[in-house]
């Protein structure tokens, strides 16, 4: 799909969740588009489970037979698309201060490193995202301070922004991630990004 891409593409916003094994599918095809148009795409955080809450859906995870579904239906698109993929045996992860912390990265110009590490940290390597040491370590491969990172996303102002940025994307109408808005459409699904390229080119 990436071949047939020019650089004449536009960027679009992506809206994703660490939690969201779909939106680690969606990461990666991203990082192939961004590196074959010379582009980069809009990286719009959210709290999965506060956008759900709002939207009124129960979340997958928590009904067995989608649940279950789901394993197998990332592990299908990974292998298609050729991507390292492994369901964390530790899901659901606990993705509010990661969340929180990929605000923090922008502010410092890090988003992208930290982004990359930890989605690969949850769906390609399958650590414990929810061992705070586990995250402390890669926070410090980043060269974030464990200790000032976790007073920096337990600042009212971050916790606001978070809040907000989720709501904003409700009242935009997205309800899931990972989603995608592009010429004011939204899309939703990483199985949908063919049609946001389409759009993109327009």
């Amino acid at each position: 799909m990436q071949e047939k891409l020019v650089c004449m593409i536009k960027s679009f916003d992506f809206f994703f969740d660490f939690i969201s094994p779909y939106s680690y599918l969606a990461h990666k095809q991203i990082r192939n588009i961004e590196n074959h148009n010379q582009i980069r795409i809009n990286y719009m955080p959210i709290f999965l489970s506060g956008l759900l809450q709002l939207a009124e859906i129960k979340a997958a995870a928590f009904i067995p037979s989608k649940a279950k579904f789901m394993i197998k239906d990332c592990k299908l698109f990974a292998e298609k698309l050729n991507i390292k993929f492994k369901f964390n045996s530790y899901f659901p992860i606990q993705s509010l201060n990661l969340m929180r912390g990929v605000l923090i990265a922008q502010k410092e110009n890090k988003a992208n490193l930290y982004i990359d590490k930890f989605y690969d940290a949850c769906w390609k390597d399958g650590l414990n995202l929810n061992d705070q040491k586990i995250v402390d370590k890669i926070l410090e491969d980043l060269s974030f301070k464990p200790k000032a990172f976790k007073i920096k996303i337990s600042e009212q102002n971050v916790k606001d922004e978070l809040i907000k940025k989720t709501k904003d994307a409700f009242l935009k109408g997205v309800f899931g991630a990972p989603s995608f808005i592009i010429n004011n459409k939204i899309f939703w699904g990483q199985d949908r990004l063919e049609f946001v390229l389409k759009e993109a080119l327009k």
